[in-house]
């Protein structure tokens, strides 16, 4: 919230910018997650994002321009200018959640005295085909910029399909005073088949051949579809010399529905006969979501000190229904009607019809509205104590109110929290390129879910999940333009619950405790070099015993090593080449630790040509080896296979 270089922040923040993006041809969080040290990517259950930051799983902390944007659907970044990745908690900026850190995307803004287009298009060895524009026209008095896509999707799977579109235009006004306003619009459309993936086997993903390939579900069943319509408000004015007043807003409703049949259960073997479980529903939820923010700066020198003070307050008001329906097959006893066995081995396993049951009747089903307000208010100081010294220290107070009603029963349940979100770090700078830092930071975030749509009796009985985080590291910016940096941190979460390994479950585990290494180098080496390394070391355990998860136990989804390498180098004006490497060593697929997802190393390359001055044609090739692997899971039994060796070309021109 304050225009402070990275070398100062006192905790460790990854930027991906837009033009890394385009080199790797980044089109989802799940692979942008890959290039940041610390992060691993969930399943998302085939129809929305979802990420693991330090050992802690979220769908909600998710934020563009520093607002929250909690709607679990998949993110673009065909209007992002870049990536921010905070680690650690980070309520002091952001507010609840945000326990593992917060992934924070920034829009293109409009552009003054510039005029420029740029047209994409690219399509891929499976048959996806992606197309954007990048229009801005400005002058000294503000200017419009447009930006829009459309993605038709496909892949390795052998039931796979969809499309996604967005556009989003944006208007800014520069004032003679100094002052700016810029005012904007998104729509974003989604609608896709849902792949849950494949179940496990003996402790490991299901083995045989067609594995890969095998989709558990219903093409006609398993759908999602989402539809978003955002707002945006922003402005930046001058109050004085030393102050600077910066407030923003944002509007937005969203529907989203998604239906699947997906494995509920491991492979069982009989002889030489196999059987796995499917179980299947249907879930919507409409969200109309309004936050406000306003932000006073002020640089004064207080006592012979220079001080960068920042002050804020923030509003929301959030209302989401939600509605889950349990599928039934046909054909099937009454007494089995929700559960039906297929065989695993099968090319195409057959899913007999899915038929849902709605209303109160259906086991597992629900029906909920619920309302939430949020009030903060923040303060923090930067102080430059000397030359070579700096500390930084802040406070932030929020009222989180949550109502939620179950539309079966009528039965209303409230939850009223006041929460107190600290953050402190020293920054000490032996040199102007380099800085070392400690620092300490605290979060919570209430018991009611990422989604607010499981609040009850229990869960309104309970003291919020909190986060404390403790950390030292150092920055090294080795030259113009090169980073390097490393972090240490100890985060302690209490209080705690996780997905189980039965879907839709949830288990309490009592507390959690991440302890890790993290460094990266990104920048460029030299004039035609540019390179991205990042490596982290997590080890992230249950320390509280519960019944579900005895102390010992690994955190799901967070593997012990993970070494991400990319270089660009360009061999003239025109032509680059560009290598990269990913090792993930093995994971737990879920807090039971009884399914292993394999260790793996994938690697990438990549061939840039400017064949005009206008226009800049790149392929990128992935998985080169063919390697066999398993990125991600939602569970134990909904495991997602990689893609084997596949191409994208991509064409950019310039009007």
């Amino acid at each position: 919230k304050t225009a402070t270089p990275i070398i100062d922040v006192p905790q460790a923040v990854s930027v991906v910018t837009d033009k890394q993006l385009k080199d790797q041809a980044i089109r989802s969080i799940t692979d942008l997650v890959r290039l940041v040290p610390g992060a691993s990517a969930g399943q998302g259950e085939g129809h929305r994002d979802q990420i693991t930051l330090r050992g802690n799983n979220t769908t909600a902390d998710f934020f563009v321009d520093g607002l929250r944007d909690d709607v679990q659907y998949y993110r673009s970044f065909y209007n992002i200018d870049r990536v921010e990745v905070h680690k650690g908690p980070n309520a002091m900026i952001f507010g609840r959640g945000g326990g593992g850190g917060v992934i924070n995307r920034i829009t293109k803004g409009v552009t003054t005295d510039s005029v420029f287009a740029v047209a994409t298009g690219s399509v891929d060895s499976f048959g996806a085909a992606y197309g954007a524009i990048d229009a801005n026209w400005g002058n000294d008095r503000g200017g419009v910029r447009f930006n829009g896509f459309y993605e038709t999707l496909a892949n390795h799977r052998r039931v796979y399909g969809g499309e996604r579109f967005a556009i989003n235009p944006v208007g800014g006004l520069l004032f003679d005073d100094g002052a700016r306003v810029q005012f904007g619009y998104e729509y974003v459309r989604d609608d896709r088949v849902v792949d849950r993936g494949i179940p496990s086997d003996a402790g490991r993903p299901l083995g045989e051949a067609a594995s890969r390939d095998s989709f558990f579900g219903s093409s006609d069943t398993n759908r999602a579809f989402s539809d978003g319509h955002i707002v945006t408000f922003r402005s930046e004015a001058p109050l004085g010399s030393d102050f600077k007043l910066l407030t923003q807003a944002q509007w937005s409703r969203f529907d989203k529905a998604y239906s699947n049949a997906y494995p509920a259960g491991a492979v069982v073997r009989t002889g030489p006969l196999a059987t796995v479980d499917v179980e299947a529903y249907r879930d919507t939820t409409q969200r109309d979501s309004l936050i406000g923010q306003a932000n006073i700066e002020a640089r004064p020198v207080l006592f012979g000190m220079e001080h960068v003070l920042l002050g804020g307050i923030e509003f929301t008001d959030q209302r989401t229904v939600s509605e889950r329906i349990t599928g039934a097959f046909a054909n099937a006893p009454a007494s089995t009607a929700n559960r039906r066995s297929v065989n695993p081995l099968s090319v195409t396993p057959v899913i007999p019809p899915v038929f849902l049951i709605a209303g109160p009747a259906g086991a597992g089903n629900r029906r909920t509205r619920s309302v939430l307000q949020q009030a903060s208010a923040y303060l923090q100081d930067q102080i430059k104590i000397a030359p070579w010294v700096e500390l930084i220290a802040g406070l932030r107070y929020d009222r989180f109110d949550l109502a939620a009603r179950n539309l079966f029963t009528n039965a209303d349940f409230r939850r009223v929290d006041g929460l107190w979100s600290p953050r402190a770090g020293l920054v000490f700078k032996p040199k102007k390129s380099l800085s070392l830092y400690a620092s300490y930071t605290r979060s919570f975030l209430p018991q009611s879910g990422d989604q607010f749509t499981s609040l009850d009796a229990t869960l309104a009985a309970l003291e919020p999940e909190k986060f404390v985080n403790w950390e030292i590291g150092a920055k090294w910016e080795a030259r113009p333009g090169l980073l390097l940096t490393v972090a240490a941190y100890r985060l302690d979460r209490t209080n705690t619950r996780a997905p189980g390994s039965i879907p839709g479950t949830t288990v309490l585990t009592g507390g959690q405790r991440s302890e890790g290494f993290e460094a990266s180098i990104t920048g460029r080496v030299t004039d035609r070099w540019q390179t991205a390394i990042g490596y982290a070391y997590t080890d992230a355990m249950i320390t509280a015993t519960t019944a579900a998860a005895p102390a010992g136990r690994r955190v799901a989804q967070v593997p012990h090593h993970q070494l991400s390498v990319w270089n660009r180098f360009d061999v003239t004006p025109k032509l680059g080449l560009g290598a990269g490497l990913y090792h993930q060593s093995a994971q737990f697929a879920s807090i039971s630790n009884a399914v292993v997802l394999p260790a793996y190393t994938r690697l990438d390359a990549a061939l840039f040509y400017k064949l005009t001055d206008r226009i800049e044609a790149q392929l990128n090739v992935e998985n080169l080896t063919n390697t066999r692997y398993f990125p991600v899971a939602h569970n134990d039994n909904n495991i997602s296979t990689g893609a084997p060796l596949n191409a994208r070309l991509t064409v950019a021109v310039k009007f």
